[in-house]
């Protein structure tokens, strides 16, 4: 390339600095990741060390994930572990009722409990009541909130954890739950990193790892070590700006950037002459390319207004409470059905989280529920019956669960000792119910979970080995790979 600055002279421009100011027009965020994975392959390559090349390890039963994450934590015993217990016993302390061993360690084995106690030695923590109802749903009659009845209907089809438990009892938690490791340990890549990192593309037009929804400054990445190409892909429900920097720089036009493109296919056609051997050429051209096929495959995926009324109305977009978060799982199931393979979704960020109900707590929850229990079933609905939810693994988590014992007057406090989370399609077994706390909730005592356990399960459900995707210099702990949950797998 040449470039005339005065009558009778000429500057050469490097072909990659052409290539570079072009590619800078396109979708700037995703781009920055797509070009720091040309940085990483380099310097693997520079080491002798490739890679994964994109297969799975071994036959995979799912394609996608669909990953929901409540930010603030989940009561437990107001969702999908219901403990009567509380409500029989409410306003005594642990200690006044026939449970008061669940806060010896000793006896049980598990992590250290601290009892505050008052003046009078009585113990502060007096349980509280149940603030909803329960009822059975499905045919497998499986015990779910009333502020669920959505979500029940599809009983048939979830398996519930009622025995996950975490190590920070603080909403760094959110960062252990993506990563597993506690946010004090340093930063760590995030399950949908690993995913991106070890497994090809389902489509060429479109990024493979996205996330929806606000994510606090804790828990806003995830390649991390692995190399911000394994960040996750911001995008808005917003066909007209999806993304930052998702439209031309400098009003250039669709027909300018044709031409631009098709310059520079017939550049690389005579360079592929000379230099059939550069990955890093190579790299980078298909980063701009997937760029330039973004600005218009996006926006084309998030024009849900082509969907028909009655697949709006089942996600509640006829609905001012649920149209947001109903937003939002529709454009993921209009990701998956064109091949994205991870998408994460956050509902409630902003400070602690929205479902972190130290106080209020029927108010919190029944708001919160309200907002999304019509989507959530609305995806499930709908990705069965496109029978897109065999191959696509959908989990439902929060970053812990709260207190069996009231914290105020009408409020739970962090729970990390005991939690459920559940999974759905892909692999997963429906109508079951995995796992028990003891009689009020308190901790994980049958066929406990470490968070990474979910993650090992969605690996495997991927046909992926975590322990095959370790990197040189990066050995991880056992904990870190976790253990399917065999139990739940059809």
């Amino acid at each position: 390339m040449t470039d005339r600055h005065a009558p009778g002279s000429m500057r050469t421009t490097p072909r990659r600095t052409f290539l570079a100011d072009l590619g800078m027009g396109f979708t700037g965020l995703a781009l920055g990741a797509m070009l720091a994975r040309d940085g990483v392959v380099r310097a693997d390559e520079a080491g002798g060390w490739k890679p994964p090349d994109g297969r799975p390890h071994f036959p995979p039963r799912a394609k996608s994930v669909v990953w929901l994450f409540m930010n603030g934590g989940v009561s437990q015993a107001e969702s999908f572990d219901p403990k009567p217990e509380l409500t029989k016993y409410a306003g005594k302390s642990i200690g006044e009722t026939p449970f008061k061993d669940v806060q010896n360690p000793d006896k049980l084995k598990l992590a250290r409990v601290t009892v505050v106690n008052d003046a009078n030695g009585q113990q502060r923590n007096k349980l509280y009541p149940l603030q909803v109802g329960f009822r059975k749903y499905g045919q497998c009659g499986m015990e779910l909130s009333d502020w669920v009845p959505h979500i029940g209907g599809c009983a048939d089809d979830i398996a519930v954890i009622r025995s996950m438990y975490t190590t920070d009892d603080n909403h760094g938690a959110q960062t252990q739950f993506h990563s597993g490791r506690h946010m004090l340990d340093g930063e760590f890549p995030t399950l949908g990193a690993w995913a991106h990192y070890g497994l090809g593309s389902l489509n060429d037009n479109l990024p493979q790892f996205l996330s929806m929804g606000a994510r606090e400054y804790w828990n806003a990445r995830d390649g991390h070590y692995l190399g911000p190409a394994h960040d996750a892909t911001p995008i808005r429900v917003d066909p007209r700006n999806p993304l930052d920097f998702g439209k031309s720089a400098g009003g250039i036009g669709a027909d300018e950037q044709r031409i631009g493109f098709e310059l520079v296919g017939r550049l690389d056609r005579l360079k592929a002459v000379e230099y059939p051997d550069d990955p890093a050429l190579a790299a980078r051209i298909k980063a701009y390319e997937l760029a330039y096929r973004m600005q218009s495959s996006v926006p084309e995926a998030l024009d849900l207004d082509s969907e028909p009324k009655e697949t709006r109305d089942l996600y509640g977009l006829d609905d001012p409470a649920t149209r947001d978060f109903g937003m939002q799982m529709l454009a993921a199931r209009r990701f998956v059905e064109r091949g994205v393979r991870f998408i994460q979704v956050q509902h409630g960020a902003g400070g602690a989280g929205a479902w972190d109900a130290h106080s209020g707590l029927k108010a919190n929850h029944e708001r919160n529920f309200r907002s999304v229990d019509r989507p959530i079933a609305g995806l499930l609905k709908d990705l069965k019956r496109r029978g897109l939810l065999d191959s696509t693994i959908v989990l439902f988590a929060s970053e812990f669960g709260r207190t069996p014992g009231t914290q105020g007057a009408d409020g739970r406090d962090h729970h990390i000792y005991g939690f459920s989370v559940w999974m759905a399609g892909g692999g997963i077994k429906g109508g079951v119910v995995h796992g028990a706390t003891d009689e009020i909730g308190f901790h994980a005592v049958e066929d406990r979970h470490y968070v990474t356990d979910v993650h090992a399960t969605i690996l495997k459900l991927l046909g992926l080995d975590s322990r095959r995707l370790e990197i040189p210099g990066r050995k991880r702990l056992d904990i870190d790979h976790g253990r399917p949950i065999d139990a739940i797998l059809a």
